[in-house]
């Protein structure tokens, strides 16, 4: 249960009530109100703002309608006190057993304690990564792919219909660019000096591999062949190879993408004409020019006639143009026909991680998505700014494969999959990160991957010292709770009960980083709680000679490795067992 929403119900229920004792007009809009925990705890576990978002609609003071509805909240069972503070807030004390319920709730769920019906089964697709395949993944891609990859798992939480998608970007110049790239590498493992790399064509060394692999397939076969005969060969291959490695990469990093879907391929299959067509349809496709950008005049700007979507109708700084002076489309047209071809497959509500060299992509997109859904469809989309990888401060080149960047693959060989996950969440999105490789294996608070493990790996290690002590730690979900009277214990048992309201809130947000602040919290408060217990016996978990007053706290340490474990599955992140 998230208490936090059980008490909007119960608070909206005491307005019906007032509302049909005529104290309230009817017709309030109840979606404003909320219930949260008090930036002061001293003030109560709950505070609610109804009294101030009705007012104006009421024709009433905050205050006067506070003073009505505190007495209602008063009378459930579950309020010990509460009073009205300011100009209307109204704080809310709840009793002890309420909150040991969330507890007993928490041992009885497991981890599946906080899953939530919030989404009540939404369809909702989440298109991350998503690397031109051009290349092996870099840092920057780790990046999109675990906040990606723990955001559809925080909405499958929350009660979504989750779909992970790719979306392979095999159209275009910069695949051409590949097929040609690769045929020097080609030439080259066949024994041909190649000399320097031509600028424009990709220099990677990782293009050898890729190339040797071709000579092995098919040996001389397209050397002297015309450029249009093997391009496409060329082309094919080496997507066909990079994509290889690019999957081999995610399934290391426990990335597991549900659907891939081809750019190539929606443009064969005509769903660029279908988009087009919708878009004229409502009237917005015209022919027109455009200004040059911000007022001035780039060389090559090329002041003509085009084929422009009515994008400022959607929010948008000017029209966009959706093809190109050959005739050919444009690049926001195929994405338009992508994300058309999503919401045809049933996804109203899409999500798309990107790179932060996108973000002057972002008001077009959504205009876009609006426009081609007829309002139906809702794009947000989540900017992922750089990393750079540091070691004890200072800048790190690690690869000589890909000659100017750290690739995912050396960074998984460095630290392992679990602490990229991990740390890449410490972080919100938007915000540069440097991912310093000797912070992210030291073991000490300043870590938090460490830090959040070691707790759970102290919760599991108190359950074994209570079984070889002969202490039963089953059914501790039926064991009495009330012995949980000291305030450290207390402060974890409503920890706990916060993690169903983390859970929606991080959902609602679409922010996972949040799911990594709050375990590194309840980890913080564990490990003081533990250490209390190192100074002062009576406050150990397991005390000889009580039996009860064990299992109540075994149960209170039971549910810290319950709800940790619950968040690093959210983040696809496996809780070790014990700290070597």
């Amino acid at each position: 249960m998230n208490a936090y929403r059980h008490f909007i119900e119960v608070i909206e229920a005491a307005l019906g009530a007032m509302q049909a004792a005529g104290e309230l007009p009817a017709g309030l809009d109840f979606s404003a109100i909320t219930a949260e925990p008090p930036r002061d705890a001293a003030h109560g576990d709950i505070a609610t703002n109804a009294a101030m978002v009705l007012a104006k609609a009421a024709k009433k003071k905050p205050r006067d309608i506070a003073d009505a509805l505190l007495p209602r909240l008063k009378a459930n069972p579950d309020v010990v006190d509460g009073a009205v503070a300011g100009p209307g807030f109204i704080n809310l004390k709840l009793t002890d057993t309420f909150w040991l319920e969330r507890l007993r709730e928490c041992l009885k769920d497991g981890v599946a304690y906080g899953d939530s019906t919030m989404g009540g089964g939404r369809k909702v697709n989440v298109e991350y990564v998503s690397a031109n395949p051009t290349g092996p993944l870099h840092v920057a891609h780790a990046r999109g792919a675990v906040v990606g990859d723990a955001l559809a798992n925080l909405l499958a939480k929350a009660g979504y219909a989750v779909t992970k998608e790719y979306y392979i970007n095999d159209a275009g110049a910069q695949v051409d660019t590949l097929g040609r790239s690769t045929f020097l590498r080609y030439k080259q493992a066949l024994g041909e000096h190649i000399g320097t790399i031509p600028e424009g064509l990709y220099p990677g060394e990782y293009l050898k591999e890729v190339g040797a692999a071709l000579a092995r397939r098919d040996g001389a076969r397209w050397i002297d062949k015309p450029e249009a005969d093997w391009l496409p060969i060329m082309r094919a291959f080496a997507i066909e190879f990079l994509m290889a490695e690019i999957k081999a990469d995610l399934e290391t990093m426990d990335v597991d993408i549900e659907v891939y879907s081809s750019e190539r391929a929606l443009v064969e299959a005509g769903a660029v004409d279908r988009a087009f067509q919708e878009l004229s349809r409502q009237g917005l496709i015209y022919t027109g020019r455009l200004e040059p950008p911000k007022g001035q005049k780039p060389d090559d700007w090329e002041d003509r006639e085009q084929t422009l979507f009515r994008a400022t109708k959607f929010g948008d700084e000017v029209d966009r143009p959706l093809r190109k002076s050959d005739g050919s489309w444009t690049y926001f047209a195929n994405d338009i026909a992508y994300h058309h071809d999503k919401f045809r497959r049933g996804f109203a509500d899409m999500i798309d991680i990107w790179g932060a060299d996108h973000g002057g992509y972002v008001k077009r997109m959504k205009a876009a998505v609006r426009a081609i859904t007829g309002g139906q469809g809702e794009l947000d989309v989540k900017l992922c700014q750089l990393v750079r990888v540091m070691r004890n401060g200072e800048l790190v080149r690690m690869s000589k494969r890909a000659g100017t960047f750290v690739t995912l693959r050396d960074l998984l060989d460095e630290v392992g999959p679990d602490v990229v996950r991990f740390t890449m969440l410490t972080r919100k999105n938007d915000a540069p990160f440097d991912f310093d490789l000797a912070k992210a294996t030291e073991q000490s608070r300043d870590n938090p991957v460490w830090y959040v493990q070691y707790a759970h790996a102290r919760s599991r290690s108190v359950m074994r010292q209570a079984s070889v002590a002969g202490i039963g730690v089953d059914g501790l979900d039926s064991t009495p709770l009330d012995h949980l009277d000291d305030a450290g214990e207390r402060m974890l048992v409503h920890q706990i009960a916060q993690w169903p309201r983390q859970v929606e809130a991080a959902a609602a947000a679409h922010e996972p980083h949040r799911i990594a602040f709050y375990l590194y919290d309840l980890a913080a408060a564990f490990h003081a709680h533990w250490n209390r217990g190192r100074d002062e016996p009576s406050l150990r978990f397991i005390v000889e000679g009580n039996a009860e007053l064990t299992r109540a706290r075994l149960a209170l340490v039971q549910a810290v490795g319950i709800v940790i474990g619950s968040g690093l599955k959210v983040f696809g992140v496996t809780p070790v067992e014990e700290m070597r």
